[in-house]
Formats: C-alpha cells, structure tokens, sequence
C-alpha cells in the first residue's frame, strides 16, 4: 500500500486506471468552520460536490465506486447535523428519481439500512430498482462500517450452517458481493486512516491522501489521484520480474 499526500505531480499513464475506486469524503464541518458558517452548510456543499464527482468518476468510465457518506459512528454527532444530513440524503433520493442525472450509473446502498426511517428505506429500494438496468455502479455507504459488515458475513455464513469459510465465502455475503476490489481510496482532509471503510475490500488498495477538504475537491484533484495510482507498481504481494530475474 501507498501512502501519498498530494504534493508531486505525476503524467498520466494511458490504459493504467482502477476499475473501483473507494472516496471517504472528509472535511465538510472544517470547511464550514473556516468560513464561519453552520456545519450544514459544509454538509450541504459536500453533498453538491458529491454530485459533480459521481458524475466526473462516471465520464472517466469508472465502473465502480464507492463513496463513504455516514458511517454507524456519525449516529453520535449531534442530533440537528444527524437530522440536516438524513434530509440532504432524502433531496438526493428525490432529486435522482426525478431528473435522473446520474445516467447510465446503477445506485447500490450499503450499510444497514434497519436505522434509517421507512420514508428512506423506500426510496433507496426504489432508487435501486429503477437504476438496476444501468451499466457502471456507484456504491453509496450509508450507516456503513466495514467490522459490523464483516460480522454480518460470518453470522450468515453461521446461519447457513457453514464451519469451513473460504475467502470467496465471507465475499460472496459482503455488500459489494459480485464486485471487483478496491483499487484506490482517495480519503481528503488530510487524515491517513481508513476508519473502518472496507477493510476487507481494500486488501491491496493504493491509498491517496490529501489536504485538500472535501467540498474543495476538483475534477483536477480526482486526476493528480488517477496519475499516481497509473505509476504505482501493483505486486499483490509477489515479485516483478525484470530481464527474467526474480
């Protein structure tokens, strides 16, 4: 793994880009803050921008993301900002199901979804029934951390009567069953942790990490973060063999 914070440049390698890539999208209240505004106004900004990098990820034929919008540790924010977020995430919802900017991008909800209202619960079904026939696949976590999911995996597998779980088990039951690793995870607001954002999917993830907070986040960012992952020399934990020595 590679931890990068975005100070170099890099050229672009044509043909090198991640088929999936994970965002854990950080710094909406520090951008309020500093501006001296109410931490939903950072939140509102950050759900626009969420928006214009969804649909950039998608004009780059990205097939699949997944971006890190409430974990199960934000429950304990304040209620008011728990609230403004639930009612940004309903506008979202509606503003999909009407105007269905996101063509061509098959929405997929995960997290556990038992904590949301049934107003929400509807909508995301609904959301995903109707994006179902579309080609590239966005992932949005919603009540998402990655050791309750685990968890959840291994208590189906218990369930099912399983004693003897393979790798390919415990994948098939994840969320993202049927999806390709992650290959890159952009996390902005210049913390260098995952918290707890799929641990198990990003085994061999290159990481990037930048200042840069989330609602400031640009197209050009989203490719300083391509052309790095493009000159990273992806092992997977083997050697590369050079003029056919090891």
């Amino acid at each position: 793994m590679a931890l990068f914070k975005k100070k170099q440049s890099f050229a672009p390698v044509p043909g090198a880009m991640p088929r999936h890539i994970g965002i854990i999208m950080d710094g909406n209240g520090r951008w309020a803050k500093k501006r001296g505004l109410p931490r939903v106004a950072g939140h509102r900004e950050g759900a626009e921008n969420f928006k214009r990098i969804a649909e950039y990820l998608l004009d780059l034929n990205i097939e699949y993301s997944t971006f890190y919008a409430f974990s199960t540790e934000n429950w304990k924010r304040p209620q008011d900002e728990v609230e403004n977020i639930m009612s940004l995430l309903v506008d979202y919802l509606h503003e999909w199901m009407t105007m269905q900017k996101e063509k061509n991008m098959r929405l997929h909800f995960i997290g556990d979804r038992s904590a949301f209202s049934p107003q929400i619960q509807s909508l995301m079904a609904e959301v995903e029934e109707k994006s179902a026939h579309y080609q590239n696949h966005l992932n949005l976590a919603l009540n998402y951390g990655s050791r309750s999911e685990l968890v959840k995996a291994c208590n189906e597998l218990l369930s099912e009567g399983n004693r003897n779980i393979s790798e390919d088990d415990l994948s098939a039951h994840l969320y993202t069953a049927g999806q390709p690793e992650v290959d890159l995870i952009i996390r902005t607001g210049g913390e260098k942790r995952l918290s707890n954002f799929l641990l198990w999917q990003s085994a061999y993830a290159e990481l990037y990490f930048t200042d840069r907070l989330w609602p400031d986040m640009k197209k050009q960012d989203i490719d300083d973060a391509l052309a790095f992952f493009a000159h990273r020399e992806r092992r997977f934990g083997a050697i590369i063999q050079e003029s056919g020595k090891r």
